[in-house]
């Protein structure tokens, strides 16, 4: 079994294909509906097949308003305006700067900073925040939930709600107040008590790495800090449209997480690679699950044609040192053509550091909280409801006079 073959087209060759002019084509790149990948002449770009035929696929579908809806929140045109996040030419960047140069180096409180625009020593002073009584009351109840179940719960038990219910930015405790959201969120991960300490170094503590350890944790924090408007970000702007609290957003965020098609990716990864067993090799019993119709979760991103840069960066401090991760995840691309994601990724650092079950999710969701925030923040300065239409396909009503209106659209 082989992979798929990639496939490039020339300007001139993407813009016949969907019967354009290069001028068009540039625009439409530059709306961000096409990427342009570098080609062997750096004057030049080349375009994915793929890419122009579902943009052509697209195109087709615009005088028809119904398909336009269905289509749009499927990895679709862009529908929101936003200056946190750009995901362009298979790369991702924060404010502009390149998230994967920026993880090299950054914090999870600088990257917070840069995405909230504030001093990372404003929204996170020497001081801890202080967990509501009910924070500990709850605590007990929570010591055998998952982080996806409990997170939430521990989250509403420890903060209060007025504490970021207004967007006043010139208010002198608001940033204080969101970073005191994300310490509080670090907590109930570690079912502790708040701290001040740098973020990854409270996770380092508690299970136990050394330095080593604790930059990969600040590494993969940061490449999980915003990701544009995928569902779980998308959820914290539409409760942050309606005038909800920022504790409200990331609250809507961790539920969205929590799905198997997003944050609980890593779970199904977790099941995955525990079904592997060292009596056959690995690429043996890949290709034959996945000749019985099964996927091989992790692997594969449609914004990123050419591999998951946030991956890439992490696993290449962690494969050399992980030798049943590489011949695993060799095995699966090779079947598969896809490259790893940031969710396998994340499990790969979770084993290679012997973290608890549920840890990748963890990280996952305690770097991505910076970015729900930020969200919110920006959707909020809107001062603009997310309500789109939908569109009815059940029974139609009788009209006056007892005729049934068709639907014509």
């Amino acid at each position: 079994m082989t992979g798929a073959l990639t496939v490039y087209l020339s300007a001139e060759e993407a813009a016949k294909r969907l019967g354009v002019s290069r001028q068009t084509l540039y625009a439409y790149v530059s709306r961000g509906l096409l990427q342009a990948h570098p080609a062997a002449d750096p004057r030049q770009s080349r375009y994915l097949a793929d890419e122009v035929e579902r943009l052509g696929v697209d195109r087709k579908r615009g005088r028809r308003p119904k398909e336009v809806a269905k289509s749009t929140l499927d990895w679709g045109a862009p529908v929101l305006e936003s200056a946190i996040t750009l995901i362009r030419r298979g790369r991702l960047y924060y404010r502009g700067q390149d998230a994967v140069r920026l993880a090299a180096t950054a914090t999870l409180e600088e990257t917070a900073a840069l995405f909230w625009a504030c001093a990372v020593e404003t929204a996170f002073p020497p001081e801890p925040p202080v967990a509501l009584p009910g924070y500990d009351a709850l605590l007990p109840h929570c010591a055998a939930s998952s982080p996806a179940e409990a997170l939430p719960a521990l989250l509403l038990a420890a903060s209060a709600d007025e504490a970021t219910a207004s967007w006043r930015p010139t208010d002198g405790r608001f940033f204080e107040n969101c970073g005191n959201l994300l310490r509080l969120l670090f907590a109930a991960a570690l079912r502790g008590r708040p701290s001040a300490a740098p973020l990854h170094c409270q996770l380092a503590t508690a299970w136990g790495l050394d330095e080593a350890g604790a930059d990969l944790l600040r590494m993969a924090l940061v490449l999980c800090a915003d990701h544009e408007l995928n569902a779980s970000s998308f959820t914290a702007r539409c409760i942050a449209s309606t005038g909800a609290s920022l504790r409200a957003a990331v609250v809507g965020g961790l539920c969205a997480l929590s799905g198997h098609r997003h944050g609980s990716t890593t779970t199904r990864i977790e099941h995955f690679w525990a079904g592997l067993t060292e009596r056959e090799t690995v690429a043996t019993q890949i290709e034959r699950r996945l000749a019985a119709g099964e996927k091989v979760p992790g692997f594969g991103h449609p914004l990123y044609p050419s591999g998951d840069v946030r991956a890439k960066a992490l696993l290449a401090r962690l494969l050399p040192d992980f030798p049943v991760a590489a011949e695993l995840l060799g095995a699966a691309e090779g079947l598969t053509g896809q490259a790893p994601s940031i969710d396998i990724a994340l499990v790969v650092l979770r084993r290679h550091l012997g973290l608890p079950e549920g840890a990748a999710f963890t990280l996952f969701a305690l770097g991505r909280a910076a970015g729900w925030i930020a969200q919110a923040m920006e959707q909020r300065a809107t001062d603009h409801l997310i309500r789109p239409r939908a569109i009815y396909t059940g029974v139609q009503p009788d009209e006056p006079g007892g005729d049934v209106v068709a639907d014509e659209s």
